[in-house]
């Protein structure tokens, strides 16, 4: 006769495993945030119909779903330990890569579509780039501060957490948090180039991925 297994142990088991797979998406991510940062072409009119366009921004809608997943696993490895400061970085981490994602759809899809209306496109640009668009955009122009606060306090909050857990490598958070407070860069230099503080984010999500990746349960 075959022994039967716990259906508790069993479901424990497949959870520890997708939590730890979960690891790879969170590498996959940073790594790809930061290859983004280095062939993203200018924000202009000019870039939207050329395959440096399209390249960039459907890494950028992969890595948000990668991110999105990565996270999660993050979180969950450690949510008994990361109390209500984890869950609000959590949530307001998740709420900008879901924004980004879906920006991003906007920018690949449909504005290379748009070339009979190029005010329209500069106006949306002009939020993603966080310059303000003179072009009326409703409800949209909240897209962009929303999305600069989640980002901000999301991965400092999420940061802090995991630093704060023990559970995974506290260099990592540390290193995420900080990637956080560097986008605050971005109010000060040109947008290309404060797209390079966006490095320290990308490899802190990449390390704490690579840390519950490689971590060894008894």
């Amino acid at each position: 006769m075959n022994a039967q297994r716990n259906p508790a142990v069993t479901s424990h088991l497949t959870a520890a495993v997708l939590i730890r797979w979960s690891g790879i998406a969170a590498m996959a991510a940073g790594i790809l945030f930061i290859v983004i940062q280095t062939i993203h072409p200018a924000d202009v009119l000019s870039s939207v119909t050329t395959r440096a366009w399209a390249v960039a921004h459907y890494l950028t809608i992969l890595m948000s779903l990668l991110a999105l997943v990565g996270i999660t696993g993050i979180y969950a490895r450690q949510v008994d330990k990361a109390g209500w400061l984890g869950l609000a970085g959590y949530l307001l981490f998740s709420l900008e890569f879901a924004l980004l994602m879906a920006l991003t759809f906007v920018e690949a899809f449909i504005l290379p579509q748009l070339g009979d209306a190029p005010k329209f496109v500069e106006g949306f640009l002009a939020l993603s780039s966080g310059k303000g668009s003179e072009t009326g955009m409703g409800a949209l122009v909240a897209a962009g501060p929303v999305s600069a606060v989640a980002y901000l306090l999301g991965g400092l909050l999420f940061g802090i957490a995991m630093f704060r857990a023990r559970v995974l490598s506290r260099g990592a958070a540390g290193l995420l948090a900080f990637g956080a407070v560097a986008s605050l860069a971005a109010a000060v230099l040109p947008h290309d180039l404060a797209r390079l503080a966006a490095v320290p984010m990308g490899l802190g999500l990449a390390w704490l991925g690579y840390s519950l990746w490689s971590e060894r349960r008894a």
